[in-house]
C-alpha cells in the first residue's frame, strides 16, 4: 500500500531543526473569499477598516458551507461575528452574522432605492452609538453599530444581488 518512499525532512544546518512547512496553502487563484472584519478601533475611526482572509472557495455553495463550518467553532459567550464572502475583485457577494454553529446571511438589497434606504438607516444608527458612547452606554453603542454593520451587510454589489438572493433560496 505504501510503495512510495517517505522522506523525512532534513534538518537545517543553521538551527539543527526540520524546516517548517505551510499547514494550508491558500489558493489566490479561487473567486471566493470568506472574510471577517479587522477590530482595530483606529482603522474602524478612520474609515479604514481591513478585513482577514479566512479561506477560498472555487464556488458560492462551498463559501457558505466554509462560514458555516467556521461558526462551528466560534465559542457561544462570544458577540456574533460578521462574515462577509467576497469575490475575485473584492465585491461584496453575500454577509451573515455567525455565531453558535451558525449563519444568519443578510438578504440583499434589490435595487438603487432600497440600497439608499440601507445606508441611510445604518447612518442613523451609527450617529445613535456615538451618542450612546457620549452617554457613556458602552453596551448600547456597542449594539447600534452592530445593528448598523448588519444593515451595511445587505450592501451586496448590484453584479451580485440576484446571484445571492437565488443561493439564499435554495440554501433555505
Amino acid at each position: 500500500m505504501f510503495d512510495l518512499p517517505f522522506s523525512i525532512p532534513s534538518k537545517t544546518q543553521k538551527t539543527g531543526l526540520p524546516p517548517s512547512f505551510p499547514i494550508a496553502v491558500v489558493d489566490h487563484g479561487l473567486p471566493f473569499a470568506l472574510t471577517t472584519a479587522v477590530q482595530v478601533p483606529a482603522a474602524m475611526m478612520l474609515g479604514q477598516a481591513a478585513h482577514i482572509v479566512l479561506e477560498r472557495f472555487a464556488t458560492l455553495a462551498e463559501a457558505m458551507l466554509g462560514a458555516i463550518n467556521y461558526a462551528d467553532d466560534l465559542k457561544s459567550d462570544k458577540a456574533p461575528q460578521l462574515l462577509a464572502i467576497l469575490d475575485r475583485d473584492e465585491r461584496l457577494v453575500l454577509a451573515g452574522a455567525a455565531s453558535d454553529g451558525a449563519v444568519a446571511w443578510c438578504h440583499p438589497v434589490t435595487n438603487a432605492s432600497e440600497a439608499r434606504a440601507v445606508v441611510r438607516e445604518a447612518s442613523q444608527l451609527r450617529a445613535q452609538s456615538l451618542r450612546a458612547a457620549d452617554w457613556h452606554e458602552p453596551d448600547l453603542a456597542q449594539r447600534l453599530r452592530h445593528s448598523a454593520d448588519l444593515f451595511e451587510a445587505r450592501l451586496v454589489d448590484p453584479l451580485w444581488r440576484a446571484f445571492a438572493a437565488r443561493a439564499l433560496q435554495i440554501a433555505a
